[in-house]
């Protein structure tokens, strides 16, 4: 497996609960690097421009709002397999269907507020890292 770059953001829930620690934790035990890390604010245009697919959609408003409601934590992620290894340590979008032990299985309540963001290829990784960081 190559080593590969990928973005991962906990969520203003996330960081609200107090979960940053044991997320950073989880990923660097799995053998990942964070080579860069940063709090802050999504603003409303990266938050449109993160969430375009779901435009339209009856749920988009509420994402917007929320992911712009507090401080998230913005991660750039290698590691061997990072895009993969990564989702497999977030768990199923619905903490409803996340396995135990996942993050999203562990700390998540609601689907519209599940956590934490990964990037879900090296395509929209790259994109989200620039999005993000500039």
């Amino acid at each position: 497996m190559a080593i590969e770059k990928t973005y991962s953001m906990i969520k203003p829930d996330g960081v609200r609960n107090g979960h940053i620690g044991e997320i950073v934790n989880r990923f660097e035990r799995a053998g990942l690097k964070i080579e860069r890390m940063e709090m802050g604010m999504v603003t409303p245009e990266q938050a449109a421009a993160n969430y375009q697919e779901h435009e339209g959609k009856p749920f988009y408003d509420g994402l917007i709002s929320y992911i712009t409601s507090g401080s998230v934590v913005k991660m750039v992620v290698s590691g061997e397999g990072a895009v993969a290894k990564c989702r497999s340590l977030m768990g199923a979008t619905n903490p409803l269907e996340a396995a135990p032990g996942t993050i999203r299985g562990d700390f998540a309540v609601d689907v519209n507020a599940n956590v934490i963001h990964g990037s879900d290829c090296l395509e929209n990784a790259e994109i989200e890292i620039k999005r993000f960081f500039g």
